[in-house]
């Protein structure tokens, strides 16, 4: 499964690369005209759709002859630090894949050039946690590509040896769940979680946020102002906090970066993460266990509020640099690549669509189903110029901790953190 559905962790920019940027123009590019359009993708579409990148490519080529297709593929962890090189130059990528957790900076500093969400299918029902970062003062400066979202997994063999035949579809049924497991097994192994979530572990944490209705920030007459000391906001993490504390037995201070290792160990019963990481906890080469190979099912894991917990939406987007010489061409390329054929083709590949019309096109009973449910609900961190800022500063994180360990409470930390917050949100 793809590195975007492991959930995107935004890779600081070079803000005074792109801040040379700003004077740049936004005019249209040519339509016509030979030689090479360079497209960068990530090493995903490479691993797990490359026939839908040929024929994109194919359909491409035959409607523009004498204009090439050259696909460059980047890796998550280096692609920003090259685009930053690249754009401080003349020789650009004509299409880019961004992290919908990267864009803002880019397109804030005038990196990217303007589309017109017009051209593309099912433009008006662009999931918003993808749309949202792509608009700027009432333009769309990128285009939805596609996107994961977390679920809740559970071991349908040890369910089964407490009685419970199918997956919780309510936090009654929830809570009703983890307490046989802990009853069960925690009661034999002090070692054995009913449900597993590290204290670092912000994407679930704040999803409980957001299915409070709180908000991590808002804008407030341009700028930008967090609310994790929200009452809503509060009530959502304490909920969080006391799941952890009623069924979680491991390190709180630790984040979730070894889940299917330590999913694969064979002491918990349920967690909270992307589909992919069900198949690596079964895996030897992710540390995981191949006994437990075919006892992991999903769902869509319930919140307080009777609905299903908003999950993060991780996924990716395609801009077209605004020095690229062939924008109207690149944005006819991307067109292809997003149309609604090109997204049924994600959905075979156990992706999310960038759409909420095609959701429904997602096997309700498959692996993705789940997600496809709680997908709906998703969201994408706020849309701040000094976002990355919050993200390498580890604020989120931390305070966390000190909420999970105790050491401080839920309405400390949020103060604190709110305060560290606002100290680097608006700064671009």
């Amino acid at each position: 499964m793809t590195s975007a559905l492991r959930g995107l962790v935004a890779v600081a920019s070079t803000l005074a690369v792109l801040a040379g940027m700003s004077g740049c123009s936004g005019g249209g590019g040519s339509a016509s005209g030979s030689g090479k359009l360079t497209v960068w993708l990530t090493v995903d579409a490479q691993e797990s759709w490359p026939d839908l990148v040929k024929s994109v490519n194919d359909r491409f080529e035959q409607a523009h002859p004498g204009t090439n297709v050259t696909v460059q593929y980047q890796q998550w962890t280096s692609k920003n630090l090259k685009l930053d090189a690249a754009l401080a130059g003349r020789d650009v990528p004509d299409v880019v894949e961004m992290g919908n957790s990267e864009t803002v900076n880019y397109i804030v500093n005038n990196a990217f050039a303007p589309v017109d969400p017009a051209k593309f299918d099912h433009a008006d029902q662009w999931l918003e946690a993808l749309r949202k970062p792509c608009e700027y003062h009432g333009k769309v400066y990128c285009v939805p590509y596609y996107v994961g979202a977390r679920v809740g997994i559970y071991r349908t063999d040890l369910l089964q040896q407490v009685g419970i035949t199918k997956a919780p579809t309510t936090y009654p049924e929830l809570i009703a769940g983890l307490d046989a497991l802990k009853a069960r097994f925690g009661s034999k192994d002090r070692a054995f979680s009913a449900l597993y979530m590290p204290g670092r572990y912000w994407y679930a944490a704040l999803a409980f946020i957001k299915d409070t209705g709180g908000e991590i920030a808002v804008d407030k007459d341009g700028r930008w102002q967090s609310t994790l000391s929200d009452p809503r906001s509060v009530q959502g993490l304490q909920a969080w906090k006391d799941l952890i504390d009623a069924y979680y037995v491991g390190d709180r201070s630790k984040d979730n970066s070894d889940e299917p290792a330590v999913v694969g160990q064979g002491k918990v019963g349920m967690f909270y993460g992307n589909t992919w990481e069900a198949e690596a906890a079964t895996d030897s080469k992710s540390g995981g266990n191949p006994e437990l190979k075919g006892r992991f099912a999903s769902f869509a894991f319930p919140g307080p509020s009777g609905e299903p917990l908003p999950p993060f939406l991780g996924g990716s987007e395609l801009a077209v640099p605004v020095k690229s010489e062939k924008r109207e061409l690149a944005q006819e390329w991307i067109r292809l690549f997003t149309d609604r054929t090109s997204q049924q083709r994600l959905i075979r590949a156990n992706t999310l669509p960038n759409n909420t019309a095609q959701l429904v096109d997602v096997d309700a009973e498959g692996v993705n189903g789940p997600a496809a449910k709680a997908a709906t609900r998703g969201w994408v961190t706020p849309q701040a110029p000094g976002w990355a800022a919050v993200e390498k500063a580890n604020i989120l994180q931390e305070m966390l901790e000190d909420i999970a360990t105790g050491k401080h409470s839920v309405k400390d930390a949020t103060k604190s953190a709110d305060g560290r917050i606002d100290a680097v949100i608006n700064k671009n």
